[in-house]
Order: structure tokens, then sequence, then C-alpha cells
């Protein structure tokens, strides 16, 4: 990787990292600072945790160490707690090998491009006050744009303003009772009733994609049938929270960084913007942490890891997110900046699906060149993210101006005009072209 303060250091990246640690300080203080103490150090022991941070360290625990990745404390087993034990989060049942397969198939690349038109619609349609010169707000069209587009993966007909709500909630109370810090009373019961509104609001369903998840869920039998009761609608709420969470994270704060590192220019360039997308996920992080415990010995950057260590796997500080600003001059590579959506056999299934909608909002912000005039961090969202990001349209790009010469035959000179005769017919003191 590039080594330390690699285009850090501009003034405009160093105004967008100071506004993007503040959804860190803001909603998950404690579990902030106790990550930046310890972040030289690639792996660190504290007691029974290990912290992980080096991104060697980090791909091979991902790649090479056994996982328990149900177990309490980890994300599978919050999302265990959630769905009563979904298939696409048993690490060893064919139930979840036939859920992501099914995934895979709904989140490539054809599935992708059906998709498409459910969040271009809504682009086309919430940003089209900048063209008047008005505010937009980034963040609720994220969740409208993460709810939508559920709605239309999980083939449902629930409302997506009230699915994106409840899988935010869900989110929000599940992740809060595994974090480090102070936990408000009654986290769990109040998961349970956002998980139960999401899956009743999931229940009408319009066949497509979620027809995938039920046969995986149920071997093959429709609506998880022979599998415990409500297994199918339990991993359809799964799959909302995780998509609706990392959305709605992760298309704010992108937006926050182009407007104030000043990268709409990259972001307007279609050949540049593929790279631009991967830069603003690694730098942003949507998940920066994964929650993860060793289901058998094993040693990680040369520190010992017992079976039923808990490890933290700080997908932030092993891409250098908190280091290298995101640009397309010198991005970190491919490899790097794809860890944040896991390595090996668990690579996040809807990895194609969330560069795609980050492109095409970014193609779609770009002509406006965008700048943030309000922003609210949100204290209770399940992963670091806005609670409110309003912006509008910037000034313009300037165009450079040549400066004109006098054997240039009828040119126009930014200060007045030249004859066919080549005489001057300005006043050069008075406005010199860059």
């Amino acid at each position: 990787m590039r080594g330390p303060g690699a285009r850090a250091r501009t003034p405009g990246a160093r105004t967008a990292r100071r506004r993007d640690r503040r959804v860190y300080t803001r909603s998950h203080p404690v579990l902030f600072a106790l990550l930046a103490a310890t972040r030289r150090r690639p792996v660190v022991r504290l007691g029974r945790t290990v912290l992980v941070h080096g991104t060697d360290a980090c791909r091979q625990a991902l790649t090479r160490l056994p996982l328990d990745r149900t177990a309490a404390g980890t994300t599978g087993g919050a999302a265990r707690e959630l769905s009563g034990g979904g298939a696409l989060f048993d690490e060893e049942g064919r139930g979840h090998r036939g859920a992501r397969r099914s995934l895979a198939e709904d989140l490539g690349t054809a599935g992708t491009e059906r998709l498409r038109p459910v969040w271009q619609e809504i682009l086309a349609r919430r940003l089209a006050p900048l063209a008047d010169g008005r505010e937009v707000e980034t963040a609720a069209l994220a969740r409208e744009l993460a709810g939508a587009t559920v709605c239309a993966l999980l083939g449902t007909a629930g409302d997506p303003a009230a699915v994106a709500r409840a899988a935010a909630d869900a989110a929000a109370a599940a992740v809060r009772d595994h974090l480090p810090g102070p936990r408000r009373p009654g986290t769990a019961r109040a998961a349970a009733r956002a998980t139960a509104r999401l899956e009743e609001l999931l229940r009408e369903r319009t066949g497509g994609a979620a027809e995938g998840a039920g046969a995986a869920d149920g071997a093959g039998t429709p609506d998880g049938a022979g599998t415990p009761e409500g297994t199918g609608a339990a991993l359809r709420a799964v799959l909302a929270v995780a998509a609706v969470a990392t959305t709605a994270a992760a298309l704010p704060r992108a937006v926050a960084w182009c407007a104030d590192a000043g990268l709409w220019e990259q972001a307007a360039d279609p050949a540049a913007r593929e790279t631009l997308v991967d830069e603003l996920l690694r730098v942003t992080a949507p998940s920066p942490v994964l929650p993860r415990r060793a289901a058998a010995p094993g040693t990680l950057d040369g520190c010992p890891v017992r079976s039923g260590d808990r490890l933290v796997l700080v997908a932030r500080h092993a891409v250098g997110a908190h280091r290298d600003a995101p640009g397309c001059p010198a991005p970190a590579p491919a490899a790097v900046a794809r860890l944040v959506f896991g390595a090996g056999p668990h690579t996040c299934p809807g990895a194609r699906l969330a560069r795609t909608q980050l492109a095409d909002l970014l193609a779609a912000l770009a002509p406006y060149r965008p700048v943030v005039v309000r922003a609210r961090a949100d204290r209770r969202a399940a992963l670091p993210g806005w609670r409110t990001l309003t912006v509008r349209p910037g000034p313009a790009p300037s165009t450079p101006r040549r400066r004109m010469h006098r054997d240039e035959e009828g040119s126009t000179h930014p200060n007045g005009v030249h004859g066919g005769n080549g005489v001057h017919g300005g006043n050069d003191r008075n406005g010199e072209a860059p």
C-alpha cells in the first residue's frame, strides 16, 4: 500500500476527512477511540479479544482461519438472533450454500441490470431539484433507494419507505447490543419488535428474487417449507437489514467526500468513475468492523489465536481508510480496496450491486458539482452514517481561457477583438486570461 498520508494532505481531503470522522465520533465514540488507540499494530490481543488492523492479517483471518460466524457477538450471531436461525448464516449447512448461490445469481451482472431501473427512477426524481438550483437531501434519497431495491430484490409489495425504516431500526438495535460501550436497556426486545415489523412488511410477495431465497432456505420447497416455521420470512428480513444498513451508510458519505475533496471531475469521467467508486467504498468502509470468532487455533501476523477467541477485523484500517484519501491518480490495489466486502468464499454477494448504485449516483450528481450545506450524523444507526446530508449545486467548473496572439487572424481576445490586420482592440491591463 501507499505510505502514510499519501494523497491525504490536500486542503479538500483534510476537510473531507474531518467531516467523515464525525460519523464515528458522534455515533460510536467508545468503539472509535478504542480502535484508533490500537491501530498502529497489525494485531493486538486484549484478553480473549483479538483486534486485527493489518491488511494481510485481516485477509488471512477471512480466508485461512476457521471461523464460527454464528457465535454470539459476531455479525452472524446478531443475524441469527434476528432471524431465529436463518440458513444464510449456517456456515456448514446446504441451505447456506444454496442461499448464497441464489443470491449470487440475483445480485450478479444480469440481476443488477434487472434491478437498475428501480434506483435510476429514484435518482432522476430525487435529484431533479438540483437543475433548478435547489437543495437535495441525500440521506433520505439513500434510504428510499435502499428500501425500493430491497423490495424489488425480494419480490415484495411492501412500502419501500416503511421497509427501510423497519430494517434500519432492526439493524440499530441488533448491532448496538453487540458493540463495546454503554447499552440501552431493552435493545434485544427492540430488535425483536423491529424484525417482526419488517417480516410483516415483507410478507406480501410478488415473486422474483424472494422465491429463490425461500427455495434455498427450504431445500427446494416454497417459503422455507421443511425448515423451522418462519425461516424463509426471517431470511428475507436479514437480507433487508444488511442491504438497507450498508446502502444508507455508504452513499451519503461518498457524496460528502466528493463534495469536500473536489472529486466531481473524476466522478464525471466514465473512464475514472469505476476506480473512484472502489476508492470511495474503501475510504468510507460502510461496515468498518467485522466481528468474528475463531473456531480453531491459528496465528495472525505472529499473534497466536485460540479457539473461541473473539476477532474484531477492523476493515477500515485494513484498507487504509483512516490514512489514504480516495482518488484515481494513485488508487489502492483492487484486492485491498475490495477487502471492505470481505474475502474468500464469504465475500459479500452484494458488492457488485453496491458499486453499480454508487456509480450511478455519482454520474447523476457530477454535472451539478454539489456542495454540502448541512450534515448531521446519525447517532443511533447500526453503521456510521449521516442522518441528514443536504447538498446544493456548486459553482460551474471554470474553463481555462487561452490568451490570444496578434498573429491569430479574426480571433476574439478576452479583452477585445483582433481584426484581420492583427490590430488589438482591447486593454490587456483589465483582465489577463489565465
